[in-house]
């Protein structure tokens, strides 16, 4: 339900843009502030998990993301509607690590890797299948039940987790004992407002004009100081609220990096190809949604695939193929053109659903190695943090590649559409001729002509626009391999943690 809701509103943007009055770039940030809420709650889950106990927190954090999904969908503006989402993705954020945490406790040993098993595969398919459930929902009922459906869901997981589950006898010793541990307030305080701010700038920065506002370049003001501030604090803390000293490290840094360039690359496709089929294709928001379902049907097949695979092969060299897999459907993607059928898209996106799992389960086997048992949750967190802060930064960086490149693009085109030039005029001629023909008077045959011609244009310059976010994604995910090639070997066949 969860991961579900990071791309449930992908689809449903142009209906959400257009029942609350605002562009659909605005709609984005329905999706980004979930995101970032998300990855900013991840830091002190861990800590808050100790001091309440895993189940009060778990319950805590269900009820914050059932309640605030309720009220998403009947919220009545898109301000309310961000801030409820800001909500839905601190309750949200909260629930996943603590829930590999029981996963771990509850299963003995021999069965651990089963329980994480059916885990991934929650966790990697949801975001699959939330496009196709909000798109069916927008288009048959309304966009207010891709959040409303989250209701009877959430109050039924919350009567089962508070009669079914107990926390374990040692938890509480261990929260006797961690009574008196100070949590890092004002170092989570500066990496939320350093994600915060980061995150206005890339989204306001392209409809602001970027520095030539001074809104934005007080936020980026506010994100340079938060991080300048953050970096002596965090290091110099005996538990801090994200821990610098382990994300420099060779090992745990480049598993960092390629889970923040591979959740840019997940969540940008997942908001930008129902986008581009809508758009340019005249598909349906079920249909768009349809279009990424094999994916996630490949992906599914792919983690037991590679929960095999991980016992006999490096992460290194499975990440490293993961990347590339993924590369090349970007790269496929690089070839859109006007009238592509179902199955081109289809076939692009199952493409990466063969390398997602390659990376997915890779990283977590490297990103655990060589941390002490005590750092785990904290690995964890960050690893988390990772995917969802990519995943929002890969939605704002392919957003404004695309504004940018339509404005080049059409400018260039419509330097070869001049009314004088020959070619214009024969094209002109012949297509008033079919209108002519279709039994359109002379002076409205000669109106449908220049509008085809300027239909036309833009086709192109959209197509020609989202080639080049496809590009640098393939580019993105390229660089996935030089990093992937610094990571050591690890011991194989050791358990870990399941990354969300």
């Amino acid at each position: 339900m969860e991961v579900l809701d990071t791309t449930i509103a992908n689809v449903a943007l142009p209906y959400i843009a257009g029942g609350m009055g605002v562009s659909q770039d605005d709609a984005s940030w329905v999706v980004t502030t979930y995101l970032v809420s998300n990855a900013i709650i991840l830091t002190a889950s861990s800590f808050l998990a100790r001091r309440l106990g895993r189940k009060t927190f778990f319950l805590i954090c269900l009820a914050l993301f059932t309640i605030s999904s309720v009220l998403c969908g009947f919220a009545p503006n898109l301000e309310a509607l961000l801030l409820l989402r800001v909500l839905q993705g601190l309750g949200g954020g909260g629930m996943v690590p603590v829930a590999q945490s029981i996963l771990a406790d509850s299963f003995p040993p021999e069965k651990r890797g089963q329980g994480f098993a059916l885990f991934g595969v929650a966790v990697v398919v949801a975001p699959v299948v939330g496009p196709t459930l909000g798109g069916w929902l927008s288009d048959n009922i309304s966009w207010h039940w891709c959040f409303l459906i989250n209701g009877p869901v959430g109050a039924l997981t919350f009567v089962l987790i508070g009669s079914l589950l107990h926390d374990a006898p040692a938890e509480a010793e261990q929260r006797r004992h961690r009574r008196g541990e100070a949590f890092d307030w004002i170092g989570f305080a500066l990496v939320a407002t350093f994600l915060g701010a980061l995150e206005v700038v890339l989204d306001r920065g392209l409809e602001d004009d970027w520095f030539a506002s001074s809104f934005i370049v007080a936020a980026a003001t506010v994100c340079a100081l938060a991080f300048v501030l953050m970096i002596p604090w965090e290091m110099t803390r005996r538990n801090p609220a994200v821990d610098l000293r382990m994300v420099a490290s060779r090992q745990f840094g480049a598993c960092f990096l390629v889970m923040l360039a591979t959740g840019a690359i997940l969540m940008a496709t997942t908001q930008f190809l129902p986008q581009l089929v809508q758009a340019d294709f005249g598909y349906t928001a079920t249909w768009a949604g349809l279009m990424l379902s094999p994916g996630g049907l490949v992906t599914m097949a792919m983690m037991f695939v590679v929960a095999r695979l991980s016992t006999r092969v490096q992460p290194k060299f499975m990440i490293m193929a993961g990347a590339l897999v993924i590369a090349a459907s970007m790269h496929q993607m690089t070839n859109v053109y006007e009238g592509l059928d179902f199955w081109f898209l289809a076939h692009a996106r199952m493409l990466t659903g063969v390398g997602l799992p390659l990376i997915f389960l890779s990283i977590t086997a490297a990103s655990y190695d060589g941390i002490p048992p005590a750092r785990t949750d904290q690995a964890s967190a960050l690893i988390n943090a990772a995917r969802n802060t990519g995943g929002s930064i890969g939605i704002s960086l392919a957003s404004n590649i695309l504004a940018h490149r339509e404005q080049f693009h059409q400018s260039r085109l419509v330097e070869h559409v001049v009314p004088s030039g020959v070619a214009y005029q024969d094209t002109l001629q012949h297509l008033v001729g079919w209108f002519t023909a279709q039994g359109s008077p002379p002076g409205l045959a000669q109106q449908q002509a220049a509008a085809w011609i300027g239909r036309q244009v833009q086709a192109q310059v959209s197509l020609l626009a989202y080639m080049d976010v496809f590009w640098v994604l393939t580019l993105i995910s390229l660089a996935a391999v030089p990093l992937a090639l610094t990571l050591r070997k690890v011991r194989l066949g050791g358990a870990a943690p399941m990354g969300h």
